[in-house]
């Protein structure tokens, strides 16, 4: 197999490597933008796409990867992964498509019609229609990532929400078909990771939180889900096992679901592909999720489950600025100096010197830390987040630090709005004379701000000054 990955960034790099344990030639693309971005070096070739939007066009990835003399095509994760047309013209150019079929895709990728098949299946459900009561959530039916999602408090609001969801979710996926379901309040977001291969046998590696979020867009997951009676784990294992047979799925992808405060969990939406988090899962099973992804595509039986051991958890370090609501914070990185040590894995998308720019998901790296227990997991992440040096652009990682240390997350007082409540009490930004002194000391995200210092100094550029 020659596989051509088709994306970029933290994603591409990642596939590579899997691809690379496996013996496997690998084939990267790049934009104008992204001409010699750091993940162009971890591939064999890097074949060029022509302008910024060559990552969400069939047409040229297929030829691009045909070119190359690839015979297969990861897509790894955004951009057109979910996307059932592009999995189909994979398929009908003669390479082999890493991931499900692209019924499963277009089933899944269609929120209604997913409800309907999970209903069939057995799966339980947030209720939905105007009937259900209020407040009540407006979202897409095509796509994911909080695009297309508008909360509604009474029925006066619900026709403005109605149609400025319709109309997001038409820029974002072609298509503003909306639907309408009941707002769950103080739920958890607890996800399911599946694993199926083409003999027809699927498996669960495990449940995973990821509750911390801004925008419907996770920031901080961990693994196991914590706190889950044995009986809801196995039920919702379960119900994901039943989704999944639903549509026969192949490959890797995640079942996610709101686990309410009585413990009653409802099914959101299945992810046909692999998740940005699942490196968490990865850590408590030792099982490499894309490597298995490859190996299902080349007709190989799915990895069997291990269970979890310790625990883990991902912070996802972000080109943004917290303070400002999470602005893109574009620029150079004049220092970028990941954590090491045991127990601490860190998959990079970039590199120090890189630019950041607003064409592109933002994702600069995500601190993946394994431990014996969530306490543990808990401090090292603290220590691995306070020793990440970047400065050039504002990041999310003293945030994350700030988060993980919260007696709130210690003691899983946490919910899918909980963070947005917190930002708003949350102090102001650290001021300039402290922010200076902080990167002269070559910490862009020093632990004792609050994550807004991004002034290169000469200082940041001479080693062991201080």
């Amino acid at each position: 197999m020659r596989l051509f990955i088709a994306n970029r960034g933290e994603i591409a790099a990642r596939v590579a490597r899997a691809a690379r344990e496996l013996g496997l030639g690998v084939v990267g693309a790049f934009t104008d933008v992204d001409a010699g971005a750091f993940h162009t070096t971890a591939v064999d070739e890097a074949v060029p796409l022509g302008s910024a939007d060559g990552y969400l066009s069939v047409e040229r990835l297929v030829a691009a990867a045909k070119s190359a003399g690839c015979t297969a095509v990861h897509p790894g994760y955004g951009f057109l992964a979910e996307n059932a047309t592009f999995a189909q013209a994979v398929i009908d150019a003669g390479l082999s498509w890493v991931g499900p079929s692209p019924a499963a895709i277009a089933a899944m990728g269609d929120k209604q019609r997913a409800r309907a098949l999970v209903m069939a299946a057995g799966v339980p459900l947030v209720p939905s229609g105007v009937a259900a009561g209020f407040p009540a959530l407006v979202k897409a039916a095509a796509g994911g990532g909080g695009r297309g999602m508008r909360v509604v408090h009474d029925a006066a609001a619900l026709a403005a929400a109605e149609q400025a969801a319709s109309s997001e979710a038409m820029a974002a996926f072609g298509d503003g078909t909306v639907y309408v379901e009941r707002l769950v309040e103080g739920a958890r977001h607890v996800e399911v990771q599946v694993l199926g291969d083409s003999r027809g046998k699927i498996v669960s590696l495990g449940t995973r939180d990821c509750s911390l979020q801004r925008r419907h867009q996770k920031l901080v997951e961990e693994a196991p889900a914590p706190g889950l009676a044995p009986a809801t784990r196995d039920a919702m294992e379960l119900a994901a096992l039943n989704a999944a047979r639903a549509v026969a799925y192949e490959g890797a992808g995640t079942v996610e679901f709101l686990l309410d405060p009585s413990g009653a969990f409802y099914f959101i939406e299945m992810n046909t592909r692999v998740q940005v988090e699942h490196p968490v899962t990865e850590l408590v099973t030792g099982i490499d999720i894309v490597v298995e992804q490859l190996r299902v595509a080349m007709g190989e039986s799915a990895a069997d489950p291990t269970g979890a051991r310790g625990h883990a958890i991902e912070c996802r370090v972000i080109a943004e600025d917290p303070q400002q609501g999470f602005v893109p914070s574009p620029g150079r990185l004049v220092r970028f100096r990941p954590p090491s040590g045991p127990g601490v894995r860190v998959d990079a998308g970039v590199a120090e010197g890189s630019e950041v720019t607003t064409a592109y998901d933002s994702l600069l790296a995500k601190v993946v830390v394994h431990a014996p227990n969530r306490d543990l997991a808990r401090a090292r992440m603290a220590q691995a987040l306070g020793a990440f040096e970047i400065a050039g652009v504002f990041t999310t990682a003293a945030l994350c630090r700030e988060l993980v240390l919260h007696d709130d997350f210690a003691a899983l007082r946490i919910h899918t709005r909980w963070l947005e409540a917190f930002m708003e009490t949350r102090p102001p930004a650290a001021p300039v004379v402290a922010a200076l002194a902080a990167a002269a000391l070559g910490h862009a995200s020093s632990p004792g701000l609050p994550g807004r210092v991004a002034i290169p100094t000469p200082w940041t550029s001479i080693k062991d000054w201080r």
